[in-house]
């Protein structure tokens, strides 16, 4: 078993080494020159769209019909947000400013104003080159977009998408996400483990098992809903701690570009450590480039990606510009940092300093929260990559797998598992982003026909494809 953990750590250290992070910055950076900044330029145009996408029969011009999705535009975002709006925004920017001081905010920003550009391209390309299984449902995603964009000779790599998506749903998207859900619950509220298992097995089994339609009504009222609370509750804390943002502001920018020295418990950090955490944890929050956005944005219930691609680059800027810097911006206003604490249990001080015997309650709830949807959102692009590998027929077989699989996560002692999912989550991004740079051109041509008025159909032809 230790030389197994050992393996698997190497190949860990590599998959999300340096070369990992170049790669998904830069073709994050070619596809954002590419489209001339316009995912930035175009962030108001997603916000209306996103809100005349709650119901897409009513948006004025754009022709709908029952056969043209499975969810409304709306909530495939919601489902989305539900994968990406998790332990990574409470633990992991705590962990990024531990390691790598308040410079790493800074980086995760600019991974931010990046990926925005790779989750318009990724949402393009799903509804693009969806298809409709057996079921009449629409699937796709990577393993599609490779399939149909790309052509039969790229296939084997859209199945090794698939295979390294469903085993790291498996990790990322459930055992290590039960397991967060009990630690919190314990150390907060007393709860044993098995307990809380139990519990997320039951209320994730009535939702999965009714389907990506159930999935996406709950994720569409739950997540709003918890991120906003969120949010509410780190603006109470900067409220309290308003004196102190205008210092935590300066630091962010000042420790960008100059090492952070030791004080206190925090053992300091350079400037490539702050970029390095920055860039990582800012890819595990919002999850630009892994390819699986795109499966929930591929059931959407439009006939333009471009519409899609506007609304899916928003998970982005929401995940981390806003609900990431609350967090980031909660324990740079305390001086808990400076303590030696990371992790969950930093941002949960942090709250508590500003509200006392509060705080820690807050982020236990939204950890548990956030882990539940989480599971949701994963438990369906998990069954998409695991449909793709082994037919409609087994859709059933991963969800009965999926449910039981969580108890024992919640009981489990998790670092081989963590270190695994984190693994595999990681390879999922090296097929996808070949396919973001290859098919890179039907995505500008696209957008450029959107913009100048000539919509293109997902059956219409494109020179690319020709």
């Amino acid at each position: 078993m230790e030389t197994l953990t050992s393996l698997v750590g190497a190949v860990n250290g590599v998959v999300w080494g340096p070369l990992m992070l170049i790669l998904l910055l830069g073709v994050g950076i070619y596809l954002q020159v590419g489209l001339k900044l316009m995912p930035v330029r175009k962030l108001g145009t997603g916000f209306k769209l996103l809100w005349q996408g709650r119901d897409p029969k009513r948006v004025k011009g754009v022709e709908h019909k029952t056969d043209d999705g499975e969810i409304s535009p709306f909530n495939a975002l919601m489902t989305a947000l539900s994968a990406t709006v998790g332990t990574g925004n409470i633990a992991g920017v705590a962990t990024a400013i531990a390691l790598g001081g308040p410079g790493a905010v800074f980086w995760m920003w600019i991974t931010a104003l990046v990926g925005m550009a790779t989750k318009f391209a990724e949402a393009v390309l799903a509804v693009r080159y969806r298809e409709t299984d057996s079921n009449g449902h629409h699937v796709g995603g990577p393993m599609f977009y490779i399939k149909n964009g790309l052509g039969r000779k790229w296939l084997w790599l859209g199945v090794l998408f698939a295979f390294f998506g469903a085993v790291a749903a498996f990790g990322i998207g459930n055992t290590v996400q039960a397991n967060s859900v009990a630690d919190a619950m314990d150390a907060t509220f007393g709860v044993p483990h098995w307990l809380t298992g139990l519990v997320i097995m039951v209320l994730t089994g009535a939702v999965i098992l009714g389907g990506i339609k159930r999935i996406a009504n709950v994720a569409g009222k739950l997540v709003p809903i918890m991120g906003i609370a969120y949010v509410l509750a780190g603006l109470a804390v900067l409220v309290v701690n308003a004196d102190q943002l205008g210092e935590a502001f300066g630091l962010i920018f000042y420790y960008a570009f100059n090492p952070a020295a030791a004080a206190g418990g925090f053992a300091g950090a350079a400037v490539m450590a702050a970029i390095r955490f920055g860039v990582a944890r800012g890819i595990f929050s919002n999850e630009a480039g892994l390819g699986s956005a795109p499966i929930a944005h591929a059931a959407a219930q439009t006939k333009n990606p471009v519409r899609q691609g506007l609304i899916a680059m928003l998970g982005t800027f929401i995940d981390t510009l806003v609900v990431c810097t609350i967090t980031a911006l909660v324990i740079l206003t305390s001086t808990v940092w400076l303590e030696g604490e990371e992790g969950a249990s930093l941002t949960a001080l942090s709250f508590d300093a500003a509200l006392p015997g509060w705080g820690n309650q807050i982020v236990a709830v939204a950890l548990a929260i956030f882990a539940f949807t989480t599971i949701l959102g994963w438990s369906f692009y998990g069954e998409k990559c695991f449909q793709f590998l082994f037919g409609t027929r087994s859709i059933m077989l991963y969800r009965v797998l999926f449910v039981l699989a969580l108890p024992l996560g919640a009981m489990a002692q998790l670092g081989f598992i963590w270190l695994m999912a984190d693994t595999f989550n990681a390879l999922m991004a090296i097929p996808n982003l070949i396919a973001l740079a290859l098919l890179s051109p039907v995505v500008f041509k696209l957008a450029r026909d959107y913009f100048a008025g000539k919509d293109v159909l997902p059956g219409e032809a494109l020179d690319h494809d020709k």
